[in-house]
């Protein structure tokens, strides 16, 4: 979520606006066929998802945020030589959807829809798309997400069931999917219950006044592992990794054996990223501004902590909000974002696993809430929240440096990219 910068009171600002979903603007132009007849690759689609505004005669409430500058669902064609974005269309939503997941297939994608008010319903809502041969969108429905402000949305590797953090909420929730990739009610609601963290994180850089989300439970990241079998979700405001038994049947969590672990007072955990190995897991905290390395153990599901470093370059102080975690494909580097900072962390994965700051990267850009790489692995994309831009970088796979390309993408308040190749 987008932290208060101080210690100040937190203020919700709410715009009224109907429903949850909006038509799409007219559709793409042809895309894979037309690729294949002209003896061209096909093309590789991005949607990025936003922060946006009302749109008229909709209802609902979004939830601390200023009005959005996105305007819903953009969609561009990646030009994989540059890595250069082209503006296709957008599919229309004043719902802030500002994360998506597709399903294992690709063949539909799923929206985390950021408000705490669904028509009558007290909660955000879930959006399911069918994909087009073209990469087009059609809504198929809309649920609630059985919580306030869904922040995160992942589907589970069986393809069956998706699974969402409401942040304003304090819970986590699993919705079916049904045979058409449309989805059901939730099967599953748990609520987070417990003693809420401090204002001042533990391991703060020196003079941060961070403080996001430590006023309630937050939960901000749900995500199976690789197996399926278990299902982790962070709860920044109590400082903690959930660890639950997933039963891929029925849709249900149920606590493990131990349920959690614990991060230091404060530090406010965010997301974690499993590493291609998945022997390991590497936790980020928002406020506390930390990388926290866990051995996992694939057949009980339990984390064992053996390393905290920090997400920002040695000797920084003062105020920092990290983001977005991830693992290279390779394994080799870990990627971590800081807000205010506004970079990228670059750091070496060693041969058991441990981090070592290798060198950061600035974002070109205001509040990089997160980031992700094409699938080949030779571009990083950047959304700068606040600098309505996307900024795209080259990465060195040998060092893993990041080389900032030259293009910029103007998108209003950009939360998230994710990538479909057509070919497939």
């Amino acid at each position: 979520m987008e932290p208060d910068l101080f210690t100040s009171p937190r203020l919700t600002r709410r715009l009224f606006i109907k429903g949850t979903s909006a038509l799409a603007t007219a559709p793409l132009m042809t895309a894979a066929t037309g690729a294949h007849a002209a003896g061209r690759q096909a093309p590789l689609i991005a949607y990025i998802g936003t922060y946006t505004s009302p749109l008229k005669n909709m209802r609902a409430t979004q939830v601390d945020l200023p009005p959005g500058n996105g305007r819903g669902i953009h969609l561009f064609e990646v030009d994989r030589e540059t890595g250069a974005l082209k503006a296709l269309s957008v599919y229309e939503t004043g719902t802030s959807p500002s994360c998506l997941a597709f399903n294992p297939a690709k063949t539909h994608l799923y929206s985390a829809n950021e408000t705490e008010r669904n028509g009558d319903d007290e909660s955000g809502s879930v959006s399911a798309f069918a994909i087009a041969a073209d990469g087009s969108l059609k809504l198929l429905n809309t649920m609630s997400s059985r919580g306030k402000g869904p922040a995160y949305l992942s589907v589970h590797p069986s393809g069956r069931f998706v699974l969402v953090a409401n942040y304003f909420g304090g819970s986590v929730s699993v919705l079916p999917i049904q045979a058409d990739g449309s989805l059901g009610d939730a099967t599953d609601v748990k609520k987070s219950a417990g003693t809420v963290g401090p204002m001042k994180a533990t391991n703060a850089p020196p003079g941060s006044f961070a403080f996001s989300g430590h006023d309630q439970t937050h939960c901000h990241m749900i995500e199976a592992d690789p197996s399926g079998r278990f299902v982790l979700s962070v709860d920044l405001g109590l400082d903690q990794i959930h660890v639950w038994k997933f039963d891929d049947r029925k849709g249900t969590l149920t606590p493990n054996d131990p349920p959690l672990v614990q991060l230091p007072p404060g530090d406010g955990p965010r997301h974690f990223a499993f590493h291609p190995g998945h022997r390991w897991l590497y936790s980020i905290q928002e406020e506390g501004s930390t990388i926290v390395l866990f051995d996992y153990d694939q057949a009980s599901g339990r984390l064992a902590e053996r390393q905290t470093i920090s997400s920002l370059p040695p000797g920084f102080a003062g105020s920092n909000f990290c983001s977005e975690i991830m693992v290279s494909a390779d394994g080799k580097f870990v990627y971590a974002g800081n807000r205010l900072h506004d970079s990228i962390g670059i750091f070496a994965v060693g041969q058991d696993g441990k981090l070592a700051f290798a060198a950061d990267e600035w974002t070109r850009g205001n509040y990089p809430r997160s980031f992700n790489f094409d699938p080949s692995g030779t571009f990083l994309y950047v959304c700068n929240q606040r600098g309505d831009n996307v900024a795209v970088f080259r990465a060195d796979k040998q060092s893993g440096a990041l080389r900032f390309t030259g293009h910029f993408t103007p998108v209003g308040n950009p939360s998230i990219i994710v990538f479909k190749d057509l070919a497939q």
